[in-house]
């Protein structure tokens, strides 16, 4: 966990202009606090998300083809142990289809599409399922994505510990600039934007450099495939770490 703490002591003989521009800030001197928790952790679900499409001049045999495919994978889902509740398969989606030759505009059929994802609770049920499914022009793996399910539980936890940190903290360069804390304003997890420059996603470390907003969740790395796996998924996989943050901003009444 790195905790991240920035200190403003603000005056209370801002100008009237610039009490405008602070909006929530109070006018008596203040204590305003950043408290930053995060955790690395590794990613224990895996969403593999398909797209399929089918186009003949006859609406229902590309339904129909578009229906045989989505029952292939359906299957291979189940059959690789995909867990039950996230298995899905949007409707179809029929809109016409065209080429075009010279700017002329040539009809080439109807077209069928449909999207099917399942997540997976480990890599190696992912690589049976991509070892076990055909990809060619009218089946596409469009992603292979990872998550954490014990997100909510440890940010909830991490969002404790970064109140109880910014706390604690406050208390302490209260007492060495001999001030003491009297009440606390306002809290919470959403970044300010203050008149006096700081905003969401600038706020600096402790030496001084500015932090980006943490990284989304990691694509799973699918290795390029070999020329005998042209019209196949490489079953090589690897997953990375996930990071998760969570901010509080406080700010706190004082008095000397």
């Amino acid at each position: 966990m790195r905790l991240q703490i920035l200190i403003l002591i603000l005056s209370s003989s801002l100008t009237a202009p610039a009490l405008a521009q602070v909006n929530s800030l109070p006018s008596q001197p203040h204590l305003l606090v950043k408290g930053q928790a995060e955790r690395v952790v590794q990613p224990d679900r895996f969403t593999v998300n398909l797209s399929l499409q089918r186009v003949d001049l006859s609406p229902e045999q590309a339904r129909t083809l578009a229906q045989v495919d989505a029952e292939k994978v359906l299957r291979a889902f189940k059959a690789n142990g995909a867990l039950p509740d996230t298995i899905e398969a949007s409707t179809l989606s029929i809109q016409p289809q065209y080429t075009y030759d010279q700017n002329r505009q040539i009809f080439k059929g109807t077209q069928v599409t449909r999207a099917l994802s399942a997540t997976f609770a480990d890599l190696a049920k992912v690589r049976a399922f991509l070892a076990a499914t055909q990809t060619s022009e009218n089946l596409m793996i469009t992603g292979v994505s990872a998550e954490f399910s014990g997100e909510a539980a440890l940010r909830a936890q991490l969002k404790h510990e970064a109140a109880e940190q910014s706390r604690d903290s406050s208390r302490g360069l209260a007492k060495a600039y001999g001030a003491r804390i009297v009440g606390l304003y306002t809290i919470s997890d959403v970044a300010p934007a203050f008149a006096y420059g700081v905003q969401a996603g600038t706020w600096p470390g402790e030496s001084g450099r500015s932090f980006p907003p943490p990284p989304p969740a990691p694509m799973v790395d699918i290795a390029e495939p070999r020329p005998a796996d042209m019209y196949r998924v490489a079953e090589s996989l690897e997953a990375g770490n996930l990071k998760i943050v969570e901010n509080v901003y406080a700010v706190f009444l004082i008095a000397e």
